[in-house]
């Protein structure tokens, strides 16, 4: 998928390592439908004790990572009008923070991919420390109300 290319076709790979072409809507799906299969699998992410995580599990983790950033990538371009109309942007930044940095501190996530949302995570997560100590108090976990100034004018 790629995100502000102005492009309304997403690729996917297919279990068999098929490109297929898809709207974003479509994308989605499968993006939510795979990560549900692989989380859901006893072999990937087991749940019983004694049973070993796969050797495959860091890419498997990583290759998640990278299609919810996707996701988040897509709402944010195509969808923050509406994010904000419904007084949602507070929900939406506290879950890109709390995403990102989670990302980072395990090394998720390919910075070259990433970069493309580089001016909005430097804004939210430089108020980050905010956000795990409860933040402003306005639930929007977005590093103070300039971050949310500047996020609006997107």
């Amino acid at each position: 998928m790629s995100v502000c290319r102005g492009s309304i076709w997403y690729y996917w790979y297919d279990e068999r390592g098929k490109k297929v072409k898809c709207t974003a809507p479509q994308y989605v799906d499968f993006v939510m439908s795979s990560v549900q299969k692989l989380v859901t699998d006893e072999d990937v992410f087991p749940t019983k004790y004694g049973r070993e995580f796969p050797s495959s599990f860091e890419s498997l983790v990583r290759k998640i990572c990278r299609h919810l950033f996707h996701v988040l990538a897509h709402i944010y371009w195509a969808h923050f009008k509406e994010t904000l109309a419904l007084e949602l942007h507070g929900h939406l930044n506290t879950l890109y923070v709390h995403f990102i940095l989670f990302a980072r501190e395990f090394n998720l996530l390919d910075p070259k991919e990433t970069a493309i949302m580089d001016d909005l995570t430097e804004v939210l997560c430089s108020g980050a420390g905010g956000v795990h100590s409860g933040g402003s108090g306005d639930g929007a976990g977005s590093g103070g109300p300039g971050a949310q100034n500047h996020v609006k004018e997107r």
